[in-house]
C-alpha cells in the first residue's frame, strides 16, 4: 500500500504527517510502527495525522502517534508543524486556526517571523489529572508548586506534575548534560504510580528567563525537543519560583519560547512559540503486516 507522507520537523522534534481530509486513516499499529522506524520505515518521533473538523467550532482535528503505535493526547512541537503543514498545502488560508485534539481545542497562529504560536490550553496540576497515584506518597511545597518523590533509576527524585492533555513529570537539575536520562527517564516512564505512562523532563534552570531541557517522552524516548514538555517545566518552573512570565527554553533540537500569564492566580493558557519546517515529502509503500517483530529473522 502507498501512502503520500510529508516529512517535517519543529526544534528537531520530526514527524511524519499524513493528510487524511480526503479519505479516512486506516493505519493499524504495526504500520504507524513501520512509518517512525528510522531505518526500515521513514523515520520520525510521532505520526501526525490530518483530518476534517467533526465540530463546527474548529477547523481540522488532530491525531497524533508515538513511535511505538500508540495515539496520544497532545504534541505542542506538532502542533506547530501541524499548522504550517495546512498553510503551506492549501488546505486553508487562515493563519489562525482552531484544531481539536483529544483533550480540546487548541489554536495555533503562524507568527509573520516564520514561527507559529500555540495556545496550548490550561495546564493542571491535580495527580489525577496525569493520572498519578498519589495516595502514601511523599511530597513537599516549593513556592505554589508541590513535589512528590518517586523511585527511579535507583534514586529519589523529586518531581512536578503537570498535564498540558498528555502527562508530564518535571526534575530540576544541575546539568542537563549531566542526567542519567536514559536510566531515570524509562523507570519514571513505566512506574506503576503513573497508570498511563508519562513524559519525564529534565530541567536546568539558567536565568529568569532562560533554561535548558532534555526530554524523555512517553513512547518514544529521548528527543530532541517536546512541546508540551517544554511547556510543563517552564510552568513548573515558575510555580517553584524559579522563572518569570517568560521563558525560553533550549532544548537539544532548537529554542522554544513559553510564556503563562499567572502572577494573579487566576486559570491562564500556556503559550508556545517555536519554529516548524517542511523538511521533504515523498511516497513510501507500507507492508500489509507493518513493522516486523523484534527478534525476527530478515533474509
Amino acid at each position: 500500500m502507498k501512502i503520500h507522507f510529508t516529512k517535517m520537523q519543529g526544534a528537531g522534534n520530526d514527524f511524519v504527517v499524513l493528510d487524511c481530509t480526503r479519505s479516512a486513516f486506516h493505519l493499524n499499529a504495526d504500520q504507524i510502527r513501520f512509518l517512525g522506524d528510522r531505518h526500515m520505515g521513514v523515520g520520525a518521533d510521532q505520526i501526525l495525522v490530518v483530518e476534517k473538523a467533526s465540530r463546527p467550532d474548529t477547523d481540522f482535528r488532530y491525531r497524533i502517534f508515538n513511535q511505538d503505535g500508540g495515539e496520544v493526547e497532545q504534541c505542542g512541537n506538532g502542533a506547530r508543524c501541524f499548522a504550517k503543514f495546512v498553510f503551506e498545502k492549501g488546505l486553508t488560508d487562515k493563519r489562525s486556526i482552531r484544531v481539536e485534539t483529544m483533550k480540546g481545542v487548541i489554536e495555533p497562529r503562524l507568527c509573520d517571523d516564520g514561527r507559529v504560536r500555540v495556545n496550548m490550553g490550561l495546564p493542571r496540576f491535580e495527580p489525577e489529572e496525569l493520572p498519578f497515584l498519589c495516595q502514601g506518597v511523599s511530597h513537599l511545597s516549593r513556592g505554589t508548586d508541590t513535589l512528590w518523590e518517586v523511585r527511579a533509576g535507583g534514586q529519589d527524585c523529586w518531581v512536578s506534575l503537570v498535564s498540558m492533555g498528555n502527562p508530564h513529570a518535571v526534575m530540576v537539575v544541575g546539568d542537563v548534560d549531566e542526567a542519567r536520562v536514559s536510566e531515570i527517564g524509562p523507570d519514571l516512564e513505566n512506574s506503576p504510580l503513573f497508570p498511563r505512562r508519562v513524559n519525564v523532563g529534565f530541567l536546568q534552570p539558567l536565568s529568569r528567563s532562560s533554561a535548558r531541557l532534555r526530554v524523555w517522552e512517553r513512547g518514544a524516548g529521548e528527543t530532541l525537543a517536546c512541546g508540551t514538555g517544554a511547556c510543563a517545566a517552564a510552568v513548573a518552573g515558575m510555580r517553584r519560583g524559579l522563572f518569570d512570565s517568560a521563558v525560553e527554553i533550549q532544548a537539544r533540537g532548537g529554542r522554544l519560547l513559553i510564556e503563562w500569564q499567572a502572577a494573579d492566580g487566576e486559570p491562564r493558557p500556556v503559550y508556545l512559540t517555536g519554529p516548524a519546517a517542511i523538511v521533504f515529502e515523498g511516497e513510501v509503500d507500507i507492508p500489509e503486516g507493518g513493522l516486523p517483530a523484534k527478534g525476527a529473522n530478515h533474509v
